[in-house]
């Protein structure tokens, strides 16, 4: 019996002479004739990558990616042509020329994806975590035999271990023991620093050995038979879900971190001894002449050469990308749903909304309609998802998720690390794997730290021209409530509502919070729920439950009173003391709510101020750039010859929330200065 040939060499190397021939192209052509803008070379990166695309051989496997990344996506199907044009920004491509070329994905259908990288360092490990969580849920929970052996790897260089991304995701795969391999490319630079100054020692396997639960692999990246058997073992650990394991593999970098760097950093020493190390010329020491001979060797070069200049002049004849959906970064924007990511996707079918409210009898808190909403929402989807620090076992720090898990199981409603970049990142990955995660925040000013995951997740679908998309929900509470402070009661909730991609809802009471909760999470866009920490369990925010079919529209204020004096524009904790001020007021003013403020409902707005003339928006959050500042814009640009007076704002100031509670209360606007704003703008 012959021995089963363990890996097609002859294919390795043409795949490597293939990436090598592209960035030749790109270093000497194609980035001096000002065709490639953003350059980054794959040399000395190629072997180890490429074995590893052989061994991901599983359909549902997937693939986390960085900009060195080139030669993994060939092996997985990635074309010449689309290569190049991606780099060139021409139509097609990873983004239809939206994003640098390197900055790669690769939906494969009926083949391992690539999932969507971010131009910045360490921001695809979380993701990719949170899609190897996926797969445990469907394959555990779910009971899909077809994840059974499915992993997630993630590639990145020895520069992004000291990230943030690295640690919160080692955390959350050797807690979870999730079937993910870290693929650690050591080069020995982050760009130009060295790796002592990234890692202690310089060898993060090194420093990982007593990390519980992880299996280390490590070794030379440039000897074809070592970078074989040790991706070989590892990848086949993790496929067997003996738990999570990190490979490290030495490679040289034959080119400066990208086009425009000259390596000066470097001594003629280092670039030649790093030139000794290539992995081309031991591959070919290998194959040469025991495989294939000098001639077949050399033909294998020129035809490469030849399909990549043909493929360079087939990119640059491809049309410049078009406008026709430049301007959309949300799912009805686009005529066709994404092809991975959330539930739309896969075909998943709600039950028939109603926008019209079936109140109960009983008045209930805001605190109790989430939890009511987020009951029926698990009952009848079982791909939906609660999580977050202490929404388990204690029922979250607000009691909103209160009794979810002992109904639903660990398994739907769990506790996560205390990392927001691994809860919004894992969120990411869980959503490409076909679910809808619905992460809560504890308090608004802690979602700083998943500042760099939540701007990446907005714009997904852009970036991939409608490839990928990543719809979830994050819940986070906020806002001023019995006393204040600068840590867990802050609004900036303009923060969110600039963050391309995002829909922003922001209730001010329970029947609200009910129908813009399960909207949120029948969306197929990511959405920010504000839940104003004061309204919780206030008088003001209590209504009946509207019913498990109940969805408000994003987009659509409420005119909470009619007038025809003076428009009030307000959100959140503001509606009380406005609708207050306007019950008191000797005038007739008109109170409106947005609800959402991304979108906000321009139409409802426009038409009252058109009827009054006169406007004040009255928001919780600082005056400098509030989100007030944009409705004042839109009415004066759009309205100016309606308004009898000034567009007015009524705000806090530009300072933090203090603590104290004469303090407070001195900041926040009231009763009183709303009424004397309302004098104010009547005797202009």
């Amino acid at each position: 019996m012959s021995k089963k040939k363990e890996i097609d060499w002859v294919k390795v190397a043409n795949t490597m002479l293939l990436s090598r021939a592209i960035d030749d192209k790109e270093e000497n052509v194609l980035v001096p004739d000002k065709k490639i803008l953003y350059q980054f070379s794959s040399k000395g990166h190629e072997l180890a990558q490429i074995i590893l695309g052989m061994h991901l051989t599983n359909p549902l496997d997937a693939a986390s990616a960085y900009y060195r990344s080139r030669p993994l996506m060939l092996t997985l199907g990635l074309t010449v042509d689309d290569a190049i044009a991606s780099d060139m920004a021409k139509s097609g491509g990873y983004s239809d020329g939206r994003d640098i070329g390197v900055v790669c994905n690769l939906p494969g259908e009926n083949s391992p994806k690539v999932l969507p990288m971010a131009g910045d360092v360490g921001s695809q490990y979380t993701p990719a975590v949170g899609y190897a969580q996926a797969i445990e849920h469907r394959r555990t929970y779910l009971k899909d035999e077809s994840y059974s052996e499915a992993i997630s790897v993630i590639l990145g260089g020895d520069g992004s271990v000291a990230t943030n991304g690295f640690w919160s995701a080692l955390t959350m795969a050797t807690t979870l023991h999730l079937p993910v391999l870290f693929f650690i490319e050591d080069n020995g630079y982050g760009i130009s620093v060295s790796s002592d100054l990234q890692t202690p020692g310089g060898n993060i396997a090194n420093n990982l050995y007593s990390f519980k639960n992880l299996r280390i692999f490590s070794g030379d990246g440039t000897d074809p038979d070592e970078a074989l058997e040790l991706i070989k073992q590892s990848t086949g650990y993790v496929r067997s879900r003996k738990g999570p394991a990190l490979i490290r593999l030495t490679v040289p970098r034959l080119t400066g971190h990208s086009y425009q760097d000259n390596q000066s950093y470097k001594s003629e020493e280092k670039k030649n001894q790093e030139e000794k190390s290539d992995p081309l010329i031991k591959l070919k020491k290998k194959i040469v002449p025991s495989l294939i001979s000098e001639n077949e060797w050399a033909q294998m070069e020129k035809e490469n050469l030849k399909i990549v200049d043909e493929m360079t002049q087939k990119a640059m004849n491809r049309p410049e990308p078009t406008t026709d959906t430049l301007f959309s970064v949300y799912s009805h924007q686009y005529q066709d749903v994404q092809s991975i990511g959330g539930l739309y996707s896969e075909g998943y079918k709600f039950p028939k909304s109603n926008s019209d409210p079936s109140p109960e009898k009983q008045r209930i808190n805001i605190v109790e309609a989430i939890r009511r909403t987020l009951a029926s929402e698990l009952e009848i989807n079982d791909k939906l998802l609660v999580f977050g620090e202490d929404v388990g076992a204690k029922g979250g720090v607000h009691a909103a998720t209160m009794d979810l898990q002992s109904t639903y199981g660990k398994e739907r409603v769990f506790d996560t690390s205390l990392s927001e970049e691994g809860i919004i990142g894992r969120s990411v990955g869980l959503a490409y794997g076909g679910l809808m995660p619905v992460a809560e925040i504890q308090f608004r000013k802690y979602a700083d730290p998943a500042t760099e995951q939540l701007k990446n997740t907005g714009t997904i679908r852009w970036r991939t021209a409608n490839k990928y998309a990543a719809p979830m929900v994050v819940r986070m509470p906020g806002g001023f409530a019995k006393c204040g402070d600068p840590w867990h009661s802050e609004s900036n909730e303009v923060f969110f509502a600039r963050m391309i991609g995002w829909q922003v809802a922001y209730p001010s009471n329970a029947e609200d919070a009910v129908g813009l909760l399960r909207a949120a999470m029948r969306s197929n866009d990511p959405t920010i729920f504000f839940e104003h920490r004061n309204l919780l369990d206030s008088k003001y925010a209590r209504k009946p439950y509207p019913g498990d079919d109940y969805v408000i529209p994003f987009g659509k204020a409420k005119v909470l009173q009619e007038g025809d004096d003076i428009t009030i524009i307000t959100w959140g904790a503001m509606c009380e003391r406005c609708e207050m001020a306007a019950k008191e007021s000797t005038f007739s003013l008109e109170v409106i709510d947005l609800r959402t403020i991304m979108p906000w409902d321009r139409e409802t707005v426009f038409q009252s101020v058109k009827k009054t003339n006169r406007c004040i928006i009255v928001h919780e959050d600082t005056a400098t750039a509030g989100f007030g500042s944009e409705i004042a814009s839109q009415i004066s640009d759009r309205l100016f010859n309606y308004l009898d007076a000034p567009v007015s704002r009524l705000t806090m100031p530009d300072i933090p929330m203090p603590y104290n509670v004469g303090l407070m209360n001195h900041l926040l606007p009231d009763v009183q200065k709303i009424q004397s704003k309302v004098d104010e703008l009547m005797d202009f």
